[in-house]
């Protein structure tokens, strides 16, 4: 793919090799995962032996150390191959779990837990989303009582990415009686403990090979030292990551996008109407032209985001900006790809079926359309 303006030869380098792990690990099996709903455990191993897991984890918790730039760079290429949903699970894992870790962990919480994150033996998730609260945060209701040096947790999830796999959950829950964001804490749950239980698999219209689960909590005891963070910091911690989120949605969508675009520009190039291909048309080649000049705005704009991440700079409302832009372009442009390939894009046989289902949700999780209207207005 390469959109970033800024190349070196590793990056070249890494990029080869996420490309390769692509082709080898996952196009062969990727209907399979479809079809049953997640992908195999083994491609989590896999994953971490190519080093494609927590890339920006420093090198003395078991990780290579490598700057953010990388963590976009394999969700670049397994968006721009197709591969959304296996991706949008791995960014979880190391673009938004390793983060809370590496930021808020204590150094025991990070030797215990990064190395494994890196080489794929422990799974994470995080556990935001409940039945009936979405993007308030600062309205969970799961609850976890300290009862001298353990919490009891009591309460649900749901829409939990790597809900099926996970050996590790960050949990957010209310420690404090406090209304708001004031009680709001991050704790730190294995699977293994009594009171986990996974819910069934989650029946998606779209990203069906990543799994999607509902958590339950009952009477769960873990220990106080499993608190990531302060009591009461969960809420600060959540608002302070969320832009690292937005942005990793941002760039799984351009490069979607991209890929539908690159799709569909082929199919209509061979395919011909009134003796002439599609592309040829001028009502249809203005369509795509604006479609390509809507591309080249949003990869200029999240390559600008992402170094200014690096570089400790990215705002809120950038990131807000870069979801929004990103996520309705995709949305707006496999419509319009899909309508170009005629009945043949209503047909499930069709890869473009399949990219016009992925991209509904990307206006939805990491925080709506709506929500990131509402924080970008906060900046006018």
């Amino acid at each position: 793919m390469g959109r970033f303006t800024e190349e070196t030869s590793e990056h070249s380098m890494f990029r080869s090799s996420v490309q390769g792990f692509i082709q080898k690990e996952v196009r062969p099996f990727f209907q399979g995962w479809e079809e049953q709903g997640f992908v195999s455990r083994e491609l989590w191993e896999k994953a971490g032996d190519a080093g494609l897991l927590c890339p920006q984890v420093p090198e003395e918790y078991g990780g290579p150390g490598c700057t953010f730039k990388y963590n976009t760079m394999v969700i670049e290429e397994f968006t721009g191959e197709g591969f959304i949903g296996p991706v949008n699970n791995f960014s979880v894992h190391s673009d938004v779990c390793a983060g809370y870790l590496l930021s808020y962990g204590s150094e025991e919480q990070k030797r215990t837990w990064l190395p494994k994150m890196v080489s794929g033996e422990t799974v994470c998730a995080i556990a935001m989303t409940e039945p009936g609260t979405g993007s308030d945060l600062q309205a969970v209701k799961t609850r976890a009582r300290r009862e001298g040096d353990s919490y009891i947790i009591n309460g649900s999830k749901t829409f939990i990415s790597n809900g099926q796999h996970a050996d590790l959950v960050i949990v957010v829950a209310r420690t404090g009686e406090e209304a708001g964001a004031a009680g709001v804490s991050l704790i730190l749950v294995e699977s293994t403990r009594r009171g986990f239980e996974r819910g069934r698999n989650l029946d998606k219209i779209g990203h069906h090979s990543a799994d999607t689960s509902e958590l339950f909590f009952s009477d769960l005891e873990v220990p106080a030292s499993n608190l990531l963070g302060s009591e009461g910091s969960g809420f600060g911690a959540l608002m302070s990551e969320l832009p690292q989120e937005r942005l990793t949605i941002a760039v799984a969508s351009i490069g979607a996008a991209q890929h539908a675009f690159d799709i569909t520009r082929n199919y209509m190039e061979e395919r011909t109407a009134f003796g002439k291909p599609i592309l040829k048309f001028q009502a249809n080649s203005h369509k795509m032209a604006d479609l390509k000049a809507d591309l080249a705005v949003g990869w200029a704009f999240v390559d600008q985001c992402i170094k200014q991440h690096e570089l400790g700079e990215l705002s809120p409302a950038n990131a807000s900006i870069a979801k929004l832009w990103c996520s309705e372009l995709q949305g707006r442009l496999v419509d319009q790809c899909l309508q170009f390939f005629g009945g043949y894009g209503f047909m499930k046989e069709y890869e473009i079926s399949r990219l016009f289902n992925d991209a509904r949700v990307q206006r939805i999780y990491g925080g709506t359309s709506e929500i990131m209207r509402e924080l970008i207005s906060r900046s006018l």
